[in-house]
């Protein structure tokens, strides 16, 4: 795959799970990557080692996303790499809570905007000086910005911000040739949904899907690399479902 040959692409979160299957699905296509990591330093190295070994470039950048200054400081260094163009942003670093509603509270609140939210807009502001025609930025929605699942309703709050965002974003910035869209996934195998790995948990999964299995990060990762690169040309503003069928 050369789809994206000559490419760069910064993606957030990408020491594990499906921003790790996205680094090594951009990267095989032939993307330069940028492996962002918060608190797993040695995971992030094995990422970028495994994208050495198949031939690939890449390296990793650590920020902090949950603090306010986070998000500008990954586009200080990301500019450092890259120079004056980033082709790819996939704005897939989260952070997930499952609480009631009178169980929640106002830090864990405040922490979900800041890292799912917050962090994204402001790293689209910071790196839009090397944004331009022909790039594509990436969001990561969810299933629960849709549908209701369980007791996630902060959580789902800040999917449905992301869903809002990726909208104006896309009107905002269509007319500098850059396209903005989300996946949307449902319950994907990683350490995020680790019930799924419970008997329970599977069974509960796959009541809700019309595909019968659990979805691998890679089933994710596929199609943020379509929406990255060339073949997605035509698409903005949309958030794509990747949820196997999920609560239809």
């Amino acid at each position: 795959m050369t789809a994206l040959s000559g490419k760069t692409a910064l993606v957030t979160g990408a020491s594990r799970g499906i921003g790790r299957a996205t680094a090594l699905e951009l990267a095989r296509a032939g993307a330069q990557v940028l492996v962002h990591y918060s608190t797993s330093p040695n995971e992030a190295d094995a990422v970028v080692t495994a994208i050495a070994k198949a031939g690939g470039r890449a390296q990793t950048l650590k920020a902090d996303l949950a603090s306010p200054g986070g998000p500008h400081d990954l586009a200080r260094q990301t500019r450092a790499v890259v120079g004056d163009r980033l082709d790819i942003l996939v704005a897939n670093a989260g952070m997930g809570s499952s609480a009631a509603i009178e169980d929640t509270t106002i830090e864990n609140f405040d922490r979900l905007f800041a890292v799912n939210v917050r962090a994204p807009f402001f790293l689209v502001q910071q790196l839009l000086p090397i944004l331009g025609t022909g790039s594509s930025v990436v969001f990561v929605s969810s299933l629960a910005a849709h549908a209701v699942v369980g007791s996630l309703s902060a959580y789902a709050a800040t999917k449905g911000a992301v869903d809002t965002l990726v909208k104006y974003f896309a009107s905002a910035l269509g007319g500098r040739g850059i396209r903005v869209n989300a996946v949307a996934p449902g319950v994907v195998n990683t350490d995020m949904s680790s019930f799924a790995k419970t008997d329970q948990g599977r069974d509960f999964t796959l009541g809700l899907q019309a595909l019968q299995r659990v979805a691998d990060p890679d089933d994710i990762a596929s199609a943020i690399a379509f929406l990255a690169s060339d073949a997605a040309r035509w698409v903005t503003g949309d958030t794509l479902r990747v949820d196997g069928g999920s609560k239809l």
